[in-house]
């Protein structure tokens, strides 16, 4: 199963959402991303929040049809942490996160961190011109596709030993520190390519220029 997780980020960050639909896709939405899914015509299994972005019309009307897990507006977690929360404990092979950003940069960050948070899962950030997952120490297998930038941005103070194959700008056994913009719009030159690193946490931004969707 896949479980495509719908925020209320900015609708104009938004890809096309049922490019991303199919047989073995969950759809949960999250505050005003339940609204978001309603207006698509995709039906959620469940969704999350304290729902204080729908105006009383749109609450009303989503209750009727679905069953929400409504949450205090005054909580500890985001709304966003108590979707992935549940999304994770379920037999999923893959998540992927939209309407996460764009907007303000505190929900931005937020979700970002959640992404750390379960580094050990399979997680994407989607939006219309990135997509975002973190790493452990390991080999990975990059695909060409419509994104065409590769950066890696350490999340960790140190992260160890990466070495970039099949890239325009290669490395090998290179130790990049937090704050280093080293790694910053690489490209591949092949139809695919690896990265490997040996410690730390790394964040993978695959991005496009504005144009067309995805």
């Amino acid at each position: 199963m896949i479980i495509h997780i719908v925020g209320g980020g900015p609708s104009e960050c938004l890809p096309s959402l049922h490019r991303y639909d199919g047989e073995n896709v969950q759809w949960v939405g999250v505050d005003r991303g339940v609204w978001t899914l309603w207006n698509a015509g995709i039906r959620p299994i469940k969704a999350f929040g304290d729902f204080d972005s729908l105006d009383s019309a749109e609450l009303s009307h989503v209750q009727t049809a679905l069953e929400l897990d409504i949450w205090p507006a005054e909580k500890d977690k985001t709304d966003m942490e108590i979707a992935l929360d549940w999304a994770v404990q379920q037999e999923v092979e893959w998540i992927r996160l939209f309407g996460a950003t764009g907007g303000r940069l505190d929900h931005l960050f937020g979700n970002v961190q959640l992404l750390v948070k379960y580094a050990t899962k399979r997680i994407e950030l989607v939006d219309k011109q990135n997509t975002i997952t973190v790493h452990l120490p390991g080999t990975y297998t990059v695909l060409a596709n419509e994104y065409p930038y590769v950066s890696f941005v350490p999340i960790s103070l140190d992260v160890t030993g990466l070495t970039l194959k099949g890239f325009k700008y290669p490395l090998t056994n290179c130790h990049i520190s937090l704050g280093s913009t080293l790694c910053i719009s690489n490209e591949l030159i092949q139809s695919s390519g690896t990265f490997s690193f040996t410690e730390g946490i790394l964040m993978m931004i695959r991005s496009k220029d504005l144009g067309g969707d995805v």
